[in-house]
């Protein structure tokens, strides 16, 4: 919307780069590591330390001018948090299991491992539009019907995260 009504030209001063990362960080970094201190999916103990390191390593990938490459995929872990925490709620992972799976993502995103956007992969894009229409109907399954989600559901989000995660691989040796 910025584009079409010329907001640079109109405030040159403003940034809409700049906000978009400003909400990115909100919504997918902030609400999300409240979320678990506040339900206390992290344990008493460390959930407020494992809620500063991903709002800490966050802010490195954010900050961070190589935190995407040409073809638009994530260098690091893509601090998309609010994904982790849905997992951790559907899943139903108690607070060691959370915790593990935090420090794991914490961890990669100094990792320079590449993870493809699903939505802008060229090669297996008909078969990741699939996966990903699946992943959205079993997370809306899954919300509707409340945490915990059922075994199916739980089954169809783990095997999207598979697919996701595994995505990059076959990707990469298709670009070299």
């Amino acid at each position: 919307f910025a584009r079409l009504v010329a907001v640079k030209a109109v405030l040159p001063r403003f940034s809409g780069e700049q906000l978009d990362l400003v909400v990115d960080y909100v919504t997918y970094v902030f609400v999300p590591a409240v979320m678990l201190v506040q339900a206390d999916r992290l344990g008493p103990r460390w959930g407020v330390v494992l809620a500063a390191a991903i709002l800490l390593s966050s802010l490195f990938h954010f900050s961070d001018t190589r935190s995407k490459t040409e073809d638009h995929s994530f260098v690091g872990f893509p601090a998309i948090w609010n994904i982790v925490v849905f997992y951790i709620f559907a899943l139903g992972l108690g607070s060691v299991a959370a915790s593990l799976l935090v420090i794991a993502c914490v961890a990669l995103t100094f990792v320079p491992l590449e993870w493809v956007h699903p939505l802008r992969v060229r090669r297996l894009r008909p078969l990741t539009l699939a996966v990903s229409a699946a992943w959205a109907l079993a997370a809306l399954s899954a919300t509707l019907r409340g945490f915990p989600a059922a075994t199916p559901e739980q089954a169809a989000l783990i095997a999207v995260a598979i697919y996701g995660a595994g995505l990059g691989v076959p990707w990469r040796r298709a670009q070299q």
